[in-house]
């Protein structure tokens, strides 16, 4: 194993500053050059696309008829909850991301360049959450193949991607943080599965709240962040089955993601700095 000796890069002439123009333009630059990665690493096509297919059709045939009787009776539970699900892991992504950046050099290459130092980072979020976005599309695809159906209007369907973009964007900074703290990428799988695994099956996204469950389960159920994220993009999507008003849900759930984002953007930035 050999270890690649690079130089320190240089520090842009006289401490320059980008204006907002510019740094705006560099971040969407980042974000394409992020996206159009996807063409030299089918891989990650890949997982954007088949691991929610298989998500949807395993959930929907094995579980459905048990839990909801019938598969078509289980789709309107499953469907949201396996987009959110899906969302909240593809956050992992973000960080996942950045910590091959940093460890593979390409962000000390690109603080060589006359960019907006927070470019490299705003892209590769601005860029995963519309990747974000393709996986949805792919899992409702899905959905509409085997039987599910919107029972609401096509407006409450964008107003449920909204909901699910808001929270995850809040919610990733906690991978961005994860991402720049660890040393390696495997790193950040471990971390990110062990917080989101808890954090997706201690809610309703696959099954009611059960009264016969352990009252402090069903108290971890019901005030989990997750829960209120499925509970609101539920009702959007059919009209709140299971679940309570959905304005309630969406308040309770971007005030979480909103806590999360004040706790960990700035314990990333603090790491970005340290790292970048």
């Amino acid at each position: 194993m050999t270890t690649a000796t690079h130089a320190a890069p240089a520090p842009l002439a006289g401490g320059r500053r980008v204006s907002p123009g510019t740094a705006a333009r560099n971040v969407a630059t980042l974000a394409w050059r992020n996206l159009v990665q996807i063409k030299h690493n089918p891989m990650e096509l890949i997982d954007l696309s088949i691991q929610p297919i298989m998500f949807v059709l395993l959930f929907a045939y094995v579980f459905g008829p048990a839990i909801g009787g019938t598969v078509e009776g289980y789709l309107p539970v499953v469907i949201p909850g396996i987009i959110a699900q899906n969302a909240l892991f593809a956050t992992m992504t973000t960080g996942f991301g950045l910590n091959v950046d940093i460890t593979k050099g390409v962000f000390d290459r690109l603080r060589s360049l006359p960019i907006a130092r927070i470019a490299p980072l705003t892209g590769r979020m601005l860029a995963d959450t519309v990747k974000q976005v393709w996986s949805m599309a792919v899992l409702l695809a899905v959905g509409f193949a085997i039987g599910f159906r919107i029972e609401t209007s096509p407006l409450h369907l964008l107003a449920a991607l909204a909901v699910l973009l808001a929270f995850t964007t809040l919610f990733a900074w906690a991978a961005v943080f994860i991402g720049l703290a660890v040393g390696e990428p495997e790193k950040v799988q471990i971390f990110g599965f062990t917080i989101i695994f808890p954090i997706t099956f201690l809610s309703s996204a696959f099954v009611p709240i059960s009264p016969q469950a352990p009252e402090v389960l069903q108290f971890v159920m019901r005030n989990n962040p997750m829960t209120h994220l499925v509970e609101a993009v539920r009702g959007l999507m059919v009209g709140g089955q299971g679940g309570g008003p959905v304005l309630e849900h969406t308040v309770i759930a971007l005030g979480w993601g909103a806590l999360i984002a004040a706790i960990f953007i700035p314990l990333a930035m603090r790491a970005f700095r340290r790292r970048v």
